[in-house]
């Protein structure tokens, strides 16, 4: 039998590298918020961790509308196994 090919996120060990990357770049970023200067227009902007709280609220609040979203868009269970004469006819004209 043909043995499986793995992947990079197979190996729990590039898990937990790819996890202390993003560690090490948000502790950066963060130490970098107070060494460069920013260009603000707005006073809120003047908080600290303001970007990092608007794109928390950003992405949860994209999150929240798609969960919503789908129970306008979503389709029935039995949506591609309809039993019906239409279906039967589109089947055999496939096959």
């Amino acid at each position: 039998m043909a043995e499986k090919s793995k992947h990079l996120f197979d190996n729990p060990r590039n898990v937990k590298r790819i996890l202390y990357l993003l560690y090490i770049s948000c502790a950066i970023l963060f130490i970098l918020d107070f060494i460069v200067h920013r260009h603000m227009k707005h006073p809120w902007e003047e908080l600290l961790g303001f970007y990092s709280v608007y794109g928390f609220i950003g992405c949860a609040g994209i999150i929240f509308s798609a969960k919503a979203l789908r129970y306008f868009v979503k389709r029935r269970p039995d949506y591609y196994e309809r039993s019906g004469d239409e279906n039967k006819e589109v089947h055999d004209v496939v096959s």
